[in-house]
Formats: structure tokens, sequence, C-alpha cells
């Protein structure tokens, strides 16, 4: 296991049971792992009779409030909250936690789960798997190994967060103990193809109308080793898209026979121009994560992203000089 840590489960299970208020938190603009290990976690808590609070920088997206406990998840307000432990999950830095997150909460201990080889080993006690291919697979495991609460509601969220962040357990990363707690879950009484039907069957139909203007910007470079599209402003307002609508688009660039490489580049919301590049990869030669942490992004080395300044056709031209960079001899 390749397990950067300054704790145990033992540890961490001690902190469960001896703090009364509990904050769980995660990225904005959250994924299926992110909202899954978050609720996983707070389930837990609340099953020992714990205060606990689940905060986002975003709402949850419309695809995922089919998950036990969506409703406890919040937008922090104005008043700060107090807890005695919070708890961060899915999450490398502390920046991408949020600033009003960051702003609201109070607490003196800080626990920093997470699977990203990219993660700062922010907090009081941190526990970094990155042989994990999901937060989710974490959270079983300290839950399991350390008897804490799982029950089917419980295990529906971290089934979700693992399957999302494993393309239903078929990216690299998957091994066979994401099989085998895949396997444990259902034991447990999660309903998996009911949580498939809702997890991948249920998209609202302006994604589908998002994905048709995406295409039609699709860029195959590189000598075709590299899919690219770009989402701008004036696209997100014309489809009425949310955020999470783009959520797992990129998989149909990275699914072109030849390519290699995936771009998908999104103008931001805001004054600031920012650019957000989402890169994937299929040939382990060419680590996205490296690539994207040349512009102080990150992830794994077949899944990473980063934010950069505009203009769209700026940030492009240098994503891609970093792509030909890491691309093999053809």
């Amino acid at each position: 296991m390749a397990l950067r840590t300054n704790t145990s489960f033992d540890d961490i299970a001690l902190h469960f049971h001896k703090g009364k208020s509990f904050v769980v938190l995660s990225h904005y603009r959250p994924d299926g792992d992110a909202i899954g290990s978050s609720l996983a976690v707070a389930l837990a808590l609340k099953k020992m009779g714990k205060s606990v609070r689940v905060l986002n920088e975003d709402r949850v997206p419309e695809t995922l409030k089919f998950l036990p406990g969506s409703e406890m998840v919040e937008q922090p307000g104005s008043e700060p909250i107090h807890a005695d432990v919070v708890i961060a999950v899915d999450c490398a830095t502390r920046e991408r936690l949020g600033a009003k997150c960051l702003a609201a909460i109070k607490a003196p201990l800080w626990i920093n789960l997470d699977h990203h080889r990219s993660n700062e080993d922010y907090g009081d006690l941190y526990c970094i798997d990155t042989d994990s291919p999901a937060t989710g697979e974490i959270v079983f495991n300290i839950l399991f190994a350390t008897a804490l609460p799982l029950d089917a509601a419980i295990g529906a969220n971290i089934y979700v967060a693992i399957s999302t962040d494993t393309g239903s357990f078929q990216y690299q990363g998957t091994t066979a103990r994401t099989y085998e707690i895949g396997a444990a879950l259902i034991r447990m009484g999660v309903d998996i193809a009911a949580l498939a039907r809702a997890t991948y069957e249920n998209y609202p139909l302006r994604r589908v109308a998002l994905l048709r203007d995406l295409l039609n910007t699709m860029e195959i470079t590189h000598g075709g080793r590299v899919a690219s599209w770009a989402l701008t402003k004036e696209m997100a307002a014309a489809t009425g898209m949310k955020p999470e609508d783009a959520e797992g688009l990129i998989d149909n660039l990275r699914s072109i026979q030849g390519v290699i490489v995936a771009a998908a580049f999104e103008e931001l919301p805001g004054p600031d121009g920012k650019i957000r590049v989402s890169l994937r990869s299929k040939d382990t030669r060419v680590d996205v994560g490296r690539v994207c942490a040349v512009f102080g992004g990150g992830g794994h080395p077949l899944a990473a992203g980063a934010r950069l300044s505009g203009p769209l056709a700026d940030a492009k031209v240098n994503v891609f000089h970093a792509i030909d960079e890491a691309l093999p001899p053809s």
C-alpha cells in the first residue's frame, strides 16, 4: 500500500469515538467520490451518536441527490461553525476545500483522508493512500478495520464513491481489493443495479445537449494522439448547464481509437477569466498529473486537472505544449 500517514486507522477511530461534534467536507465542484466519501463518514458518525455537519462550497450535484444522506450537505454561511474534529475527504489541498468553508470552520483537530498523489499532507492527522483508486475505498478500510458502523446506506455511498472514480471498476488503479470491497458491500445489502441506474442512466437532457455542442468543437491533434474540446461561457449559457453536467463527458474523448490523451477546456464563470483544464491519459507513459503540476494543478497519473489564466486560446497553446513534451515518441 502506497501509504503516507502520520497516524493509524485505530488512532483515527479513537478520535471518532472521543469527539462529540464533527464537520465533514470535501473539494468544491464535488464528484461522486467527494460526496459519497463525505456522506459515508457522516452517516457512520451519526450512527455513533455524534453531532455531524457536512459542508461543501457547492451544492450536491443533481445527479447525486439520490445518495442516502445527501440532504445533510449544506453550504457554509456567515456564521462560524465550531466542532471538535474536521474530517476532509478526497481533497488534495486546503485551498480546494473552498474559502468560505475554511473561513467558517473553527476546530482544534483536522483529519485528512485522501488518495491523490498531489495531496499536501495538510491537517493534524493525515492518511493518504495513493494506491487506492478512490477515497471511498480508504473510508471503507477504516470503518471495516476498526469496527465502526457500516450498513447498507453507508455502503451505498462508498459504492458510488468507488464506482465513479474507477469508471465502474475498470480504470488502471482498480485492484483485487477494490472488487473485494464491492463484493462486501453487496453482501451488506447494497443494491448495485439500482445505484448504477441512478448514477449512469439518469442524466438531464441538457447534459446530452452539452455533449452535442462539445463534440462540435472537438479537435484531434498531435498525430491523432490527443483529442480535445472546449466549453465556452456562451455554450454553458445556451444549454443552461450546471457545473456537474460536464462530469465524465471527457471519457468520450478518451475512448477514441488511437487517442492517448484527452483534454477538456472550460471557461469558468467570473471576472478573473480562469480556464479549467481536465486531462485523461490511457497510456501509463504519459503522466497527466505531472503535466497539470506545471500549471499548479495535480491529481493522478491518468487523471488530473488544473486552472490556468485565460484567454482560452492561450491556455490551449500552453497545455498542448506541455502535453507534447510528455508524449512518447510516435
